[in-house]
């Protein structure tokens, strides 16, 4: 169903009684009969109460992994809006101590419209590189993203032994305490956009929201590379960016100009590695994309928006389908890729 996008099991047994490849490829010999619905529908109940889902995508994870297909080094994490199939319920009716409930939901679209929905978030952390989701979890559409993602990071961290360097989110996750535990506990950089918060003026000593230094003559530093400690930064006089009135011996008696460092444990929200908003940090950033497209190919090419099943536990094992569907798309086509070199 996931594969071929059926909607639905009426249209799965529909399409098993007249198309017989499918049905051959999904094991019933010529001619047999082919499950009632109901049928169909008491199986995937069973699924839906044991882990053979999960131990399912697990093993794809591995096997992935075994092939080669994931990176590592930067993970992106991002959610989408999962609409239930139960009836939408007031919020005065919803139980909100229960974690398994379908709640209300809302965000703004890229057009800054605002959407609202009945039921989920489907949280995911991908590597960004292969497009593989590492480590998923389905959560009450109310809570908010940063809630979410600490989780998902320790999921995948415990997948390699090539530690990911850089975790990359949008400014939902702009949360100290997820920079903190990034840099301190995983030995990573999250990449995150500031969310300013109505914030007027930068901290004392920075030129900009970037966290940029601010020499004594008030003219912002340049940024001059990182290392895996520090930023640095140099004198603008001295780099030839500006000609300031006091030259560059006003801060400093070295030929080479004032240098200052900047590191994350002096402000995990603020100072990254590298610089926020430099060339280096833009681009692993434009990497978070990766776990759109992934969104984009469970709902438009998989089967994930159609959704048929009532609760939180059948709608999980729903998106379980899709994802191994997905990664075992994906695993297929490198084996033929392997297969193919090794013949020529």
């Amino acid at each position: 169903m996931q594969i071929e996008n059926i909607e639905d099991k009426s249209a799965l047994v529909n399409r098993l009684k007249y198309d017989i490849r499918l049905a051959m490829a999904c094991g019933f010999k010529y001619g047999a009969n082919i499950p009632s619905v109901s049928t169909f529908c008491r199986a995937f109940n069973s699924l839906a109460k044991t882990d053979i889902l999960a131990d399912i995508y697990n093993q794809l994870i591995d096997k992935a992994i075994e092939l080669d297909m994931i990176d590592s080094e930067s993970i992106a994490i991002d959610s989408t809006k999962i609409e239930s199939y139960d009836s939408p319920k007031s919020n005065k009716r919803i139980d909100k101590s229960d974690p398994n409930r379908a709640d209300w939901g809302a965000k703004y679209d890229q057009h800054k419209n605002l959407i609202r929905w009945f039921g989920y978030k489907l949280h995911i952390a991908c590597d960004t590189k292969s497009e593989i989701p590492l480590a998923f979890s389905l959560k009450p559409a109310n809570e908010s993203d940063s809630k979410n993602a600490l989780p998902l990071i320790d999921q995948s961290y415990k997948l390699f032994i090539k530690k990911p360097l850089y975790y990359l989110m949008d400014k939902g996750y702009d949360v100290t305490g997820i920079y903190k535990k990034v840099h301190e506990e995983y030995e990573a950089q999250a990449i995150i956009p500031l969310n300013l918060r109505n914030a007027k003026i930068p901290p004392e000593g920075f030129k900009d929201f970037d966290m940029t230094p601010e020499c004594s003559g008030g003219h912002q530093m340049v940024y001059w590379g990182h290392d895996d400690k520090y930023n640095k930064f140099r004198c603008p006089h001295a780099t030839g960016n500006i000609n300031c009135c006091h030259g560059q011996s006003w801060c400093s008696d070295s030929d080479y100009g004032l240098v200052v460092k900047t590191k994350p444990s002096d402000n995990y929200r603020g100072i990254s590695l590298p610089h926020r908003n430099s060339k280096g940090w833009k681009k692993l950033y434009n990497q978070r994309t990766s776990v759109e497209r992934v969104f984009s190919y469970l709902k438009e090419i998989f089967n994930i928006k159609a959704l048929t099943v009532t609760g939180r536990q059948k709608t999980e094992a729903h998106i379980q389908l899709n994802l191994i569907a997905y990664l075992a798309s994906k695993i297929a086509v490198k084996k033929s890729q392997i297969k193919s070199s090794v013949a020529a």
